[in-house]
């Protein structure tokens, strides 16, 4: 298996190469500029060079042939189909896509619990658009799973799916300091946030959700698709935090979500300002701790729900897509929220085989995270020096990490700069030895121009709300910080 801590995927050669090396990766390289352009645009000679990809945005070949499998058997000429892990997440799929089109939807009932959504093929982009909203997506293992005739899981793969998610609710309840009943697993992060969000849709019906500061593109997605609609404030300046005092004292907002800190402008907003108020109307704050995880933050300080994707630095790996919704013992919609996350059996989502992996990648996490996070400040303060630099967004003491964040904790794996001369940016990006890709929170440091990725159609609205389109964002991994400071000075070498 190649070494990306050492041997990094960044050459033109590495172009659509699995990131980590593995059958069930996450991740992909893009190691040049216009290799992530190309894919945007949908070029079809880029797209056929792509071994994997994020499995929200690009079905594995795994889930490919599954699909199509599946289509062989079910579906009629003119009709596609997506399978989903279980006959619940199926049912969303199709409620989703009902209300949207006029034509007929069904479902169709797999072996080893999977089920199949079956739709005319006019509606596949509804269909899809679900499956990367929801985040209740049908992993690779599964997929080779039930392609191998396969069908539930043996007793054996059972009992090995329950330790395994027991272990992982027992190890994040411990680090949060609430009880395993109160974490929930999921088969992704946004699935995690799709819940929290019918959790609090549930709640406070007919109201929209609050969101705060630029968060991670289908965080928003979520709350502007499903529900009652989405106030959306991009700053986290005392006008957004008055604003959230008001819509709370009028009970106008089912609930606030944000992310500690945001991706990619790395902001965190001062919980305290404002959490009381919510408290005091009943309505639910949830908080997405990835960046910056629960070993570094303290989140159900003020949250009544925290979202983490276990997919990031929980894993480390690379190869296993998870997620986890934790519950406040002490929110007054905790008994409430217990009861309907009980009821959903969202753990069962989550692949036996997954989870076994997802268990083992974990048990490092602390110190993974330790070490990540001091790169991360390390390469934030030399590009804070550098004169090609224009921009530098790294948490900084002073903000609203401070009153969550732990004695001695660093402040998350993750920075985005700009340069001073960002037409040279496709120079350094292509330039930079480090593997190239989306994702982060990965064990060897991961390099994307963010902005083009996740908002190559809204590039003028995302500069609007202060995200420039031509941001690199970098997540720190295990590699020594003067080795990965040195690839970055090489990258920007004569630039000034």
């Amino acid at each position: 298996m190649r070494d990306l801590l050492t041997n990094p995927a960044w050459q033109p050669a590495d172009l659509g190469v699995p990131l980590p090396d593995s059958p069930h990766a996450v991740s992909v390289a893009m190691p040049s500029w216009q290799d992530v352009i190309d894919y945007e645009e949908g070029r079809p000679e880029l797209a056929a060079k792509l071994q994997s990809g994020y499995p929200r945005f690009f079905c594995h070949p795994l889930v490919t042939r599954l699909f199509n499998s599946t289509a062989s058997r079910c579906a009629s000429d003119g009709e596609g189909c997506i399978v989903y892990p279980s006959r619940a997440s199926a049912e969303r799929c199709l409620a989703y896509v009902a209300a949207r089109s006029q034509l007929p939807v069904r479902l169709e009932n797999l072996h080893g619990g999977a089920c199949a959504v079956v739709f005319p093929e006019s509606e596949r982009k509804l269909a899809r658009e679900y499956w990367r909203y929801c985040g209740e997506t049908l992993s690779s293992r599964m997929a080779a799973h039930l392609l191998a005739g396969h069908g539930p899981p043996t007793p054996e793969m059972e009992s090995a799916g329950r330790t395994a998610r027991l272990a992982i609710r027992s190890q994040l309840a411990a680090l949060h300091g609430t009880s395993p009943e109160d974490v929930f697993l999921f088969p992704s992060g946004m699935a995690a946030i799709a819940a929290a969000h019918r959790l609090v849709t549930a709640a406070l019906p007919g109201l929209p959700s609050l969101q705060l500061d630029f968060p991670y593109v289908d965080a928003l997605k979520v709350q502007q698709e499903f529900g009652s609609g989405v106030r959306f404030l991009a700053s986290t300046d005392d006008d957004a935090l008055a604003e959230i005092r008001t819509l709370a004292a009028s009970r106008s907002i089912s609930s606030v979500f944000c992310e500690m800190p945001s991706n990619p402008l790395l902001r965190s907003a001062r919980l305290s300002a404002f959490a009381p108020e919510l408290r005091n109307a009943r309505i639910p704050l949830v908080v997405d701790d990835t960046v910056a995880s629960v070993v570094s933050i303290h989140a159900l300080r003020f949250a009544d729900l925290v979202t983490t994707s276990l997919t990031k630095s929980f894993s480390g790996t690379g190869d296993v897509l998870a997620g986890s919704l934790v519950i406040n013992p002490d929110s007054p919609h905790h008994a409430a929220f217990r009861a309907a996350m009980a009821a959903e059996s969202s753990d069962d989502l989550l692949w036996c085989e997954d989870a076994v992996a997802l268990a083992a990648n974990a048990r490092d996490f602390p110190a993974r995270v330790a070490q990540s996070h001091a790169s991360a400040a390390a390469l934030a303060a030399w590009l804070d020096q550098h004169p090609a630099i224009d921009s530098v967004w790294y948490p900084r003491q002073g903000d609203g990490l401070d009153e969550i964040l732990r004695p001695g904790a660093g402040r998350g794996c993750l920075l985005s700069f700009t340069l001073r001369n960002q037409d040279l940016t496709p120079l350094v990006y292509d330039r930079l030895r480090v593997s190239k890709g989306p994702s982060l929170g990965t064990n060897f440091t991961l390099c994307c121009p963010y902005t083009l990725l996740a908002h190559y159609t809204e590039l003028d609205w995302a500069a609007s709300c202060g995200v420039p389109a031509r941001l690199l964002r970098v997540s720190t991994g295990l590699e020594d910080s003067a080795d990965l400071i040195a690839r970055f000075r090489d990258a920007l070498d004569g630039l000034c």
